[in-house]
């Protein structure tokens, strides 16, 4: 009975400062996203007052979390935009892949890590966080914007090859032969594949399937299959992301409006969850010894990923601003970072490496939501600065090109 209050203390506690943080940053006009990430901190391993009783729960709400956001986005389009997006866009992945991949891998091998830790790093740096992005996107009010179904492409390619990236790196660090990886590896792609058919091919059955008039029905239904497949994309070594995802994109029609009306709720709640739980688990000690390596490469990598949003977007006809805004939404780092990071921890390849991954994640996770909001104004003022630099030159020399005019004729009209 006593462990029971302390956890309904300690868990009402966290939501309601959560809610106090997301009043405040809708009052700044911010995303609430960092208030919730500090809090978490706070809060967590090393911070100011460790909770004991609820972090299990709390861990838990933010798997459901990054679930309920993925889902959320999947249902906002159809599968037959999926399948067309991703045939156009995965040239934007390979680019993703090399820009993105090769930071983390060079620093690695410049700190002398080996080349196991330079493929973990450089997986790190790669991946960006589709729960971070989902949530952006939202607070945004840019899931209707015509560079979001770009973004969205690259984060699925992502979590795909998380596919093939998760099983080679786990055979890596576990020393295990190249059958054994390829078996694993294998089977991964095999239900990723199984999953994209069946939502593609049979979402309009599986809409049938889920329709219901009744609120309490659908939303159980929904949720329940969300789960389902979630949970069985992670135990066959596929992301619980992608599963979800997949799931939205499989229904269509009212039971996607209904079904979003439903769990916006639970959407908002658990994904303010999952952040929080990031600060948990990030120790403020031992952030300051790796700070700045992290911070040189989160600069590195948010230029690279800002270059890779900015060069999909024009391969897509987007406009200018719409490039802009999909290099700056791309920038976060997130879940899929600090799970690549802990694997190497737990092989206990390199004692730096996960205190570095978390410094830089956190780095960028804070940083995500200001370049989502803010790269698009400061490009077109730099931009226009420049033109008007450009512009005056040709204002001063022309006067001298006149001078053996007569002065009359180079008077301006009034």
């Amino acid at each position: 009975m006593h462990s029971s209050a302390i956890f309904l203390i300690e868990f009402g506690a966290i939501i309601l400062g959560l809610g106090l943080l997301g009043r405040l940053a809708g009052r700044l006009q911010f995303s609430p996203i960092p208030l919730y990430l500090l809090a978490g901190l706070a809060f967590g391993e090393g911070g100011l007052l460790p909770l004991g009783a609820s972090e299990e729960f709390v861990a838990i709400g933010a798997e459901i979390g990054v679930i309920l956001l993925l889902l959320m986005l999947g249902l906002e389009y159809t599968a037959s935009d999926l399948v067309s997006n991703l045939k156009t866009q995965y040239p934007a992945g390979l680019v993703d892949m090399a820009l993105n991949a090769l930071p983390g891998a060079a620093l690695a091998l410049l700190l002398g890590w080996g080349p196991v830790a330079a493929v973990v790093l450089a997986g790190v740096t790669w991946i960006s966080s589709s729960g971070v992005i989902a949530k952006v996107l939202g607070d945004l009010g840019r899931l209707g914007n015509r560079e979001t179904p770009v973004i969205l492409s690259i984060l699925v390619l992502e979590d795909l090859a998380m596919a093939v990236y998760l099983p080679i790196i786990t055979a890596l660090l576990a020393g295990v032969s190249l059958a054994a990886g390829s078996v694993t590896l294998a089977i991964a792609l095999g239900v990723a594949g199984l999953v994209l058919f069946v939502a593609v091919r049979y979402g309009r059955v599986i809409s049938r399937f889920v329709s219901s008039d009744d609120p309490e029905k659908l939303l159980l239904v929904v949720l329940g299959l969300t789960l389902l497949v979630a949970g069985l994309a992670q135990q066959l070594q596929v992301s619980a992301a992608v599963g979800a995802f997949l799931v939205g994109i499989a229904l269509s029609g009212e039971v996607a409006e209904g079904a979003h009306n439903l769990l916006a709720p639970l959407r908002d709640l658990f994904a303010a969850v999952f952040f929080v739980f990031f600060g948990l688990h990030t120790d403020p000690q031992s952030i300051p010894p790796v700070i700045l390596p992290a911070l040189a490469l989160a600069v590195v990598t948010a230029l690279t990923k800002i270059a890779t949003g900015y060069w999909a977007a024009r391969r897509a006809g987007i406009s200018s601003k719409g490039r802009w805004r999909a290099g700056g939404t791309l920038v976060a780092r997130g879940e899929f970072s600090i799970v690549i990071a802990g694997l190497a921890v737990t092989a206990g390849i390199e004692p730096d490496l996960g205190p570095l991954a978390t410094a830089y994640v956190l780095v960028l996770v804070v940083l995500g939501p200001l370049t989502a909001r803010y790269t698009e104004p400061i490009a077109l003022r730099l931009s226009a600065r420049r033109a008007a630099a450009d512009t005056v030159p040709a204002q001063v020399t022309a006067p001298a090109a006149e001078t053996l005019e007569p002065v009359e004729e180079t008077r301006p009209e009034r």
